[in-house]
C-alpha cells in the first residue's frame, strides 16, 4: 500500500495546531427512544436524553456544533436536542393524519438553524391501498414544524437518493444559498428553488496527470473537519485495468475547489476512515470475505512515512459502525449492540467494553 505524499500536507496545517484534545462527549441514538450521552473522560452514560416522537434514526450536527438533529421513524419526527444543556429544545412530527412521510435522504440544517432541507416521499392512506408519491426535495421550517416547500427532483436524480444516516450526501454552502449533492457528479442546487445552477463532473477527473474514472463519494469524514470544508471517502479506477482506488476528497463549500488524494488500492469492504486530530495517523477497518468466511482487520496509517504502519485482525460483527475518540487515542467499534469496543488506537489491541445499557441505533455524534 503506497500513500502520497500530498496527503501529509492536507493535514499538515491542522497537525501544527492540535496539540492535546479534552476528552468528548459521544452522543448516540438507542432504541425504544433514547439519545444516550457518554462521557469519555469517566467511561460512562452521563444522561438518557428522551425522545416523544418515537425511535431515533439518525443525528446531525449543526454547522456551529451547538445542536444535534434527531431523525425519528415512528412518525417522521425531528428532535433538536441542545448539546450544551443535553436537553430537547424543538421537536415535531411531519405526520399528519393519513398523510405520512418517510425522509429519502439525509437532512442538512441551514447557517441559521431555521430551515431544514432534505427530500421527502409522501405517502397517503386511501379506502383501499397506500399511495405512494414519489420522493421531492423539500424545505421544513424549523420553528413551525411544517413543509414549507416541495419540489419534484428530476427523474435521472432520482436514483441518487439514500437515506444517509447523517445526511452526509447533502451540504449546505456558508451562506446558505446553494446546496451540494454528492454522488458521480456534484450538483449545486439553488436553495431558494432546487434547480440545478452548475454542476462538476467526476466521471472524469485528473490525478496529477493521470485520469481516473467512476469516482464516487462515500461517507461523510467526521474526524477531521473544517469550517466550509466537505471531506469524504471516495473510490475510483484507473481507465486502463480499472484497479480500484480509495482515498480522502476534500471540497471547499466557498469556492467549489475540490482535491482528490488517493491513498491505495481499496478493499472489498471497508467502514470508514478516521484521522487523529494532530494528523498524523489514520485508520480504518477492512472486511474481506462473507458469512462464515468473512475476515476483519485495523488498518494503520502512518502520515509521516506514507506507509501503513501496522495491521492487526479484528473479531467482526455482523454489522458494525467505526469511530474513535475526541482526542484520537481509542479507536471503537459500536452499534447493532448494548456496547461500545475499545481499542488502543497505539498498538490497535482491545482494551474494554462500554456498557451503553441500550441497544444504539445508529451513528455516533462526537463533540470536543
Amino acid at each position: 500500500m503506497k500513500l502520497i505524499s500530498q496527503f501529509v500536507a492536507l493535514l499538515g496545517a491542522a497537525g501544527s495546531m492540535c496539540i492535546s484534545a479534552p476528552a468528548a462527549t459521544l452522543f448516540l441514538g438507542a432504541y425504544p427512544n433514547f439519545v444516550v450521552v457518554f462521557d469519555e473522560a469517566s467511561g460512562k452514560v452521563t444522561d438518557k436524553i428522551t425522545l416523544t416522537t418515537g425511535l431515533p434514526r439518525s443525528l446531525r450536527l449543526s454547522a456551529d456544533k451547538k445542536l444535534i438533529y434527531v431523525t425519528t421513524l415512528d412518525h417522521t419526527g425531528v428532535e433538536v436536542v441542545d448539546v450544551a444543556t443535553k436537553k430537547v429544545v424543538n421537536k415535531f412530527v411531519l405526520d399528519n393524519g393519513n398523510v405520512r412521510y418517510r425522509f429519502a435522504y439525509g437532512l442538512v440544517p441551514d447557517p441559521t438553524n431555521k430551515i431544514l432541507y432534505t427530500a421527502l416521499t409522501q405517502m397517503e392512506k386511501k379506502i383501499d391501498r397506500w399511495d405512494i408519491g414519489l420522493p421531492k426535495y423539500s424545505v421544513i421550517d424549523t420553528a413551525s414544524g411544517k413543509i414549507t416547500k416541495t419540489v419534484d427532483i428530476p427523474a435521472a436524480d432520482r436514483s441518487s437518493l439514500r437515506g444517509d444516516a447523517r445526511g452526509g450526501g447533502l451540504q449546505i454552502s456558508p451562506d446558505g444559498k446553494y446546496l451540494y449533492q454528492f454522488r458521480d457528479r456534484i450538483s449545486i442546487l439553488d436553495t431558494a428553488d432546487f434547480k440545478e445552477v452548475d454542476k462538476i463532473n467526476l466521471t472524469k477527473a485528473d490525478f496529477d496527470g493521470e485520469s481516473m474514472e467512476n469516482i464516487g463519494f462515500g461517507a461523510t469524514f467526521d474526524s477531521y473537519t473544517e469550517p466550509g470544508q466537505h471531506v469524504a471517502l471516495f473510490t475510483s479506477a484507473d481507465p486502463y485495468v480499472h484497479n480500484r482506488l480509495f482515498g480522502l476528497a476534500r471540497f471547499n463549500l466557498n469556492t467549489r475547489n475540490i482535491n482528490f488524494t488517493p491513498i491505495g488500492p481499496a478493499p472489498q469492504g471497508m467502514s470508514g476512515l478516521q484521522v487523529t486530530p494532530d494528523g498524523k495517523k489514520a485508520y480504518t477497518v477492512i472486511q474481506s470475505g462473507n458469512q462464515g468466511n468473512k475476515r476483519c482487520e485495523f488498518w494503520a496509517f502512518d502520515m509521516g512515512t506514507n506507509k501503513i504502519s501496522q495491521t492487526l485482525e479484528v473479531p467482526c460483527r455482523a454489522r458494525f459502525s467505526f469511530g474513535m475518540s475526541g482526542d484520537g487515542k481509542k479507536l471503537y467499534l459500536y452499534a447493532a449492540g448494548f456496547e461500545i469496543e475499545v481499542y488502543d488506537a497505539a498498538t490497535l489491541k482491545y482494551e474494554r467494553t462500554w456498557d451503553m445499557g441500550n441497544d444504539l441505533t445508529g451513528p455516533m455524534v462526537v463533540v470536543q
